[in-house]
C-alpha cells in the first residue's frame, strides 16, 4: 500500500506546518547562495588563495552534508587537474601534507570536529589554508591564525545539506583561480540561473503531476531505492541523492556509478525485491498475496537513473540495457536527465531537482525534512 500522501505535498498549509525550519525555502535560494558565495569569496580575497601559487596537492576536509563539496571538486578536477585532489572526513591529516599543499576545510557551522581538526593540523604544518564556514567560528579563527583565507557563509540554512551552494561556490572559484578545475565566475553565474529555473519548476505551488521533484518523490513511494549515475558527474549526484533520501526522507538508499555498478544493480533483480522470487504480475507484485494472511506486501526496487548528456554512446547503451532489465523485472524505473551546458551546470540541474525530490518525499511521508528525533537522540547520547 502507498505510504506517501500526494495531497500533503500539494497543500501549502500542511507543507508549512511540517517544514518547520524552511528546508524548501533554503533549497529555493540555491541560486542566491551561489551569487552570495561569489561576493563573499571576492571579499575574502579568494584570488590570494595559496599565495597565488598552484599547490603541490589539495586536500578537502568535509563531512556529513558538506562532504559532497569534496566529491564535486574531485570529479571536476579529475580529467585535467595538474595536481591531485583528495578528500578527508576526519583526522589524521595525511603525513605527506606540508607547506607546498593546500587544505580546504568546509563546515557550515565552523565547528564540525573533523574539518576543524584537519584545518588546525594543516596550520601547524604550514600548509596553505582555505576555510568556508560561519563567521566568528572556531574554523574562521584557525584560518586567521594561519594567515589563510576564510569565506563566510552569510545566507541562513537549516542544515549543511541545504547550504550546499554556499559552501561549494567559494571552493570551485578557488579551484579555478589555481587552474585545478574549470569553474570561473561567469560559469557559476549561469549555475545560479539553472538553480533558479529548477526552483521555479519545483516550487511548492506546482502540483504533483507537473512538478518534476514531486513526480520523483511519488514514484519512489513504497520502494527500496537504488540511485544510479551513468558516469562520474552524475555519480556525484547519485551519491548526493542517496544521502538526501536517508537523511532528509529517512528512506535507506544505495547508490552506484556505471560502468562498475551495472552487475551490482542487475544482480538485485533476482532477489526478494525484484522478480526473482514468487509468482508476480508484470508490475512485480504477487497477484495471490493476501495482505491479512501473508503480511504486508514486499516493496519493489525503485531504480533512479540520473542521466548526463555528456555520456558517450557506449555509456548510454549500457545504462539503457540496465534500465531494460530493471523494467522487465518489475522494478520501478525513474529517470532524470541533466540539462545541457557546462559540467557544473549539468550537475546543478541534477542535484537541484533531486534535493527537492528528497524533501518532498519527507513531506509526503508526514516527516519534517530537517528534524529527526533519532539524530537528536544520537547527539544527546554522544555529547
Amino acid at each position: 500500500m502507498p505510504w506517501v500522501d500526494e495531497r500533503r505535498m500539494d497543500d501549502l498549509d500542511r507543507i508549512a506546518a511540517l517544514d518547520s525550519r524552511g528546508s524548501l525555502r533554503a533549497l529555493a535560494g540555491a541560486g542566491a547562495q551561489v551569487r552570495r558565495g561569489l561576493v563573499a569569496a571576492d571579499d575574502a580575497g579568494i584570488g590570494r588563495v595559496a599565495g597565488g601559487e598552484r599547490p603541490r596537492a589539495v586536500v578537502v576536509a568535509a563531512l556529513g552534508g558538506s562532504a559532497v563539496v569534496g566529491d564535486v571538486l574531485g570529479v571536476l578536477a579529475e580529467a585535467g587537474s595538474p595536481v591531485p585532489v583528495t578528500v578527508r572526513h576526519d583526522a589524521p591529516l595525511p603525513g605527506w601534507v606540508g607547506p607546498l599543499d593546500l587544505v580546504i576545510a568546509v563546515s557550515q557551522s565552523g565547528r564540525a570536529a573533523g574539518p576543524l581538526a584537519l584545518a588546525a593540523e594543516a596550520a601547524r604544518r604550514g600548509a596553505s589554508l582555505l576555510t568556508v564556514g560561519a563567521a566568528g567560528s572556531p574554523l574562521a579563527d584557525v584560518a586567521a591564525r594561519a594567515r589563510g583565507i576564510h569565506v563566510e557563509v552569510a545566507l541562513p540554512a537549516p542544515s549543511s545539506r541545504t547550504a550546499l551552494w554556499s559552501l561549494l561556490t567559494p571552493v570551485l572559484l578557488a579551484a579555478d583561480v589555481l587552474g585545478i578545475a574549470d569553474a570561473p565566475a561567469v560559469v557559476l553565474e549561469k549555475v545560479a540561473d539553472v538553480l533558479d529555473a529548477v526552483a521555479e519548476e519545483c516550487r511548492p505551488s506546482s502540483e504533483s503531476f507537473v512538478n518534476p521533484a514531486k513526480m520523483l518523490a511519488t514514484g519512489l513511494d513504497a520502494t527500496v531505492p537504488m540511485v544510479l549515475g551513468d558516469g562520474a558527474l552524475s555519480g556525484v549526484a547519485a551519491c548526493r541523492l542517496a544521502q538526501m533520501l536517508s537523511l532528509t526522507a529517512r528512506v535507506p538508499a544505495t547508490h552506484g556509478v556505471l560502468p562498475d555498478a551495472a552487475s551490482t544493480v542487475v544482480a538485485t533483480l533476482d532477489g526478494p525485491f525484484g522478480s526473482g522470487m514468487g509468482d508476480h504480475r508484470e508490475d512485480g507484485r504477487d497477484i495471490f498475496a493476501d495482505p491479512y494472511l501473508d503480511g504486508p506486501e514486499v516493496p519493489r526496487l525503485g531504480l533512479v537513473a540520473l542521466r548526463d548528456p555528456g555520456i558517450d554512446a557506449a555509456g548510454s547503451h549500457l545504462v539503457e540495457a540496465v534500465l531494460a532489465s530493471a523494467r522487465e523485472a518489475g522494478a520501478v524505473v525513474l529517470e532524470h536527465r541533466a540539462r545541457e551546458g557546462h559540467p557544473v551546470e549539468r550537475l546543478a540541474s541534477l542535484i537541484g531537482t533531486t534535493d527537492f525530490a528528497a524533501t518532498y518525499l519527507a513531506l509526503g511521508l508526514g516527516l519534517d525534512p530537517s528534524v529527526s528525533r533519532h539524530v537528536t537522540d544520537l547527539r544527546d547520547r554522544t555529547s
